[in-house]
């Protein structure tokens, strides 16, 4: 199901948190992945599994940090998302609101903030990470998260001289597999298992070039189901997100 959606008012993302420290690395994160994709889904879409089973196959990539962001805005269709999170669906409208197009619909993947695709279009999303990748600015900024004991620490290197961004750096908790049996709506009858899903977003802190740590308590992160974590450094903010600067994804267990 692809369509264009009006909105309702929708709640607000977690508040910045975090103190400057370093800890000792105990557990490094993959290095420098090229890409961010962040699939736009929906238990209610009848044309959103493909897109769910591809972004399965770019979250195996470890160049490639893949997010399932499920929205709310297909619940009146007969089913209520039970991964939905309207948040995600601020995000996406804020996404359309910065390129000035109305271009909102599931499955829709986001790369490296920068471009948006069909998300059942492999071709199209390999694409877009190949095209996306020859800006400057994209990705540019190594990113590492570390735990130590009940710790997680993210540490932010400084941005390339080229690289003139400001913008806000967020923590993602993950579940890495989440099988799902849809009894109502479009789906109704299917089991869909959900890649890398975001549970949380977490603001942890600033973005104006310079090299930055910041330590956030494992209890922020954890909760059941929760067994991954992505940090995202993004220029501009939460409501006008622009491109990805860097990120970092590491397990929790």
């Amino acid at each position: 199901m692809t369509a264009l959606m009006a909105y309702r008012s929708l709640s607000r993302w977690s508040g910045a948190l975090g103190v400057c420290a370093i800890v000792a690395v105990i557990r490094p994160a993959h290095a420098e992945p090229k890409a961010v994709v962040e699939l736009f889904t929906s238990q209610g879409c009848s044309s959103c599994p493909p897109a769910d089973k591809i972004l399965g196959e770019l979250a195996k990539d470890p160049s490639v940090i893949a997010l399932s962001l499920p929205i709310d805005y297909w619940d009146y269709l007969g089913w209520k998302d039970t991964l939905a999170d309207s948040r995600f669906s601020a995000r996406q409208k804020a996404y359309s609101h910065v390129r000035g197009d109305r271009d909102v619909y599931t499955p829709q993947v986001i790369v490296n903030g920068a471009a948006h695709v069909i998300g059942s279009d492999r071709a199209r999303i390999d694409g877009a990470i190949k095209d996306t990748g020859k800006t400057g600015k994209v990705m540019s900024v190594p990113v590492t998260m570390t735990l130590s004991g009940k710790q997680l620490t993210v540490s932010v290197a400084a941005g390339k001289e080229t690289t003139s961004a400001r913008g806000e750096i967020w923590l993602c908790s993950i579940s890495k597999a989440v099988p799902i049996s849809i009894s109502r709506g479009e789906n109704r009858g299917r089991e869909v298992v959900y890649h890398n899903v975001v549970r949380n977003l977490l603001k942890v802190g600033d973005f104006n070039g310079t090299a930055g740590s910041w330590t956030v308590p494992l209890d922020s992160v954890m909760r059941e189901g929760i067994d991954a974590a992505a940090v995202l450094v993004q220029d501009g903010s939460r409501d006008k997100p622009g491109p990805m600067l860097g990120a970092a994804y590491t397990t929790l267990h």
